[in-house]
């Protein structure tokens, strides 16, 4: 007697992920390289990467975040959060990011001070005394020989990534209301911790 082949294949249309994260950023190529090797990693989790094609202004940022999702919409367990750095951006174009992640409760914006390569280098180890761009690229590329903007997704695993999240938490303290004014924090640990979370 034969059996019934159990069928994997979902209707059209179902989504075969829990949550998407909507996730737009400044740059053309770290961000989106590292947030789809998350993507890839989890596959309960969706990342979508709104990209710049080139480097943007927190409010080109937001202006693509907003074009998204008056075009696809976002769903009631879904997340969009805008992911930027400090460089030499103004209090004000920072503080309409923050104001726009206060509307939803689904929304998030999170920085990194001074710049996403610090994210990266909390990976690989503690970066004590890294305050500027260029200090972070200089110890990245000690963990990273070679390093080019480009992220060696084969040197990320979810041990390393949890273990930034950690290096990132204790920076942040007391954790910042609106984003981190000081150098040498980030605030994209949340939105990582977000995402490995929804994928429990």
């Amino acid at each position: 007697m034969k059996t019934a082949r159990r069928k994997f294949e979902r209707p059209l249309g179902e989504r075969r992920y829990r949550v998407m994260f909507v996730v737009a950023v400044e740059g053309s190529r770290t961000e989106p390289e590292y947030f789809a090797w998350l993507n890839r990693a989890n596959a309960l989790v969706r990342v979508h990467c709104i990209p710049s094609k080139t480097h943007s202004s927190p409010l080109q940022v937001l202006k693509r975040m907003r074009e998204h999702l008056r075009r696809e919409g976002l769903a009631a367990r879904d997340r969009a959060w805008l992911v930027v750095d400090r460089d030499q951006w103004t209090e004000e174009q920072l503080g309409a990011l923050h104001a726009w992640s206060l509307e939803v409760p689904q929304y998030g914006f999170a920085l990194s001070n001074p710049s996403f390569e610090l994210w990266l280098l909390l990976h690989f180890e503690d970066a004590p005394g890294v305050s500027t761009a260029r200090e972070c690229a200089a110890r990245l590329e000690r963990c990273l020989p070679g390093y080019d903007k480009g992220v060696p997704t084969s040197l990320l695993t979810v041990e390393r990534v949890e273990a930034a999240i950690e290096r990132a938490k204790r920076r942040d303290t007391p954790p910042a209301l609106a984003w981190p004014r000081e150098p040498g924090k980030t605030t994209v640990y949340r939105l990582v911790e977000e995402i490995l979370e929804a994928a429990k």
